[in-house]
């Protein structure tokens, strides 16, 4: 089974095997939505199923204001029990290896992996490097739209294997170290203040520390190895339990990269706040930091 990453080499072996895999592209474009799905007909892994950020995996429309999703946001997550309807819709079974990529960089794929630890599945891994990684290995793709050919299980939803922070959670911890460290995923100028190209006001949340996940990866595309991110976060977080430790971006999105690092690193599974700076920064009253 794996459940962190999978390299190239490793999936194309996957493939010849009986093990019932699934595997979804996750490409998106958030100045064009609608470039993620043209990139996927274009060339996608030959098998892959297209998954798309908006309309797969966000809760829709009016979803947060009634109440029926599962936090705020510019990319609400759905509920569990919708994230589970979604999952039998796939055919996925207990069984099912789940392999998720992007060719952004791991931007977007890594909310999949998440959401699909959030409700339970424990077989779903990112593929290292991304489409280019399997490119350059010369692994076979295809072009068209994505196909959907699988037959509807029933998967009743098992314990929750990753743990998802309410805006109310992550309030109630400010300044409370021992309980709750913030890390930030977006770049040095949105966290310090400086610009804020998506949400109303410019900042962070306070006591955030920040670390922006492409530092997660190497110049191949790939995830540094495990020590070197060890190293790196034991530096991050100082005298702070990696048990604290919760994850936000601007939407809740490109945090899990850093999260999936953590995890990747033998850190354990820390927490997400999937809401993020677009929820915090959208509720009136909430502190805010620059610097």
């Amino acid at each position: 089974m794996f459940t962190t990453l999978i390299q190239a080499a490793e999936l194309a072996q996957l493939q010849s095997t009986a093990t019932p895999l699934v595997v979804f592209d996750c490409s998106f474009d958030l100045a064009n939505p609608a470039a993620g799905q043209a990139q996927f007909e274009d060339t996608h892994l030959a098998g892959a199923r297209y998954v798309h950020l908006d309309q797969d995996l966000s809760a829709h429309g009016g979803s947060v204001a009634l109440g029926t999703a599962a936090s705020g946001g510019r990319h609400p997550l759905p509920t569990r029990e919708q994230v589970g309807h979604w999952m039998q819709a796939q055919g996925l079974t207990p069984e099912t290896q789940v392999v998720v990529y992007d060719r952004q960089g791991v931007n977007y794929c890594g909310r999949l992996w998440w959401m699909l630890k959030w409700a339970g599945h424990e077989a779903v891994a990112v593929l290292d490097g991304g489409l280019q990684a399997w490119q350059a290995m010369s692994g076979p793709v295809a072009s068209g739209p994505s196909q959907q050919a699988h037959i509807p299980t029933v998967y009743p939803l098992p314990a929750s294997a990753a743990a998802l922070l309410t805006l109310a959670e992550v309030q109630s911890n400010l300044n409370q170290p021992t309980r709750q460290l913030i890390v930030d995923a977006r770049g040095g100028p949105r966290y310090r203040g400086e610009v804020e190209p998506l949400d109303p006001i410019a900042g962070h949340i306070p006591g955030a520390i920040n670390r922006p996940f492409t530092e997660n990866f190497g110049p191949d595309g790939r995830f540094k190895p495990a020590t070197v991110l060890r190293q790196e976060f034991a530096q991050l977080l100082g005298d702070a339990d990696a048990a604290t430790v919760v994850h936000q971006c601007g939407s809740g999105v490109s945090a899990v990269p850093n999260l999936l690092a953590m995890e990747w690193a033998g850190l354990g599974r820390t927490r997400l706040f999937a809401g993020s700076w677009s929820e915090w920064s959208n509720t009136p009253g909430t502190p805010v930091a620059k610097g």
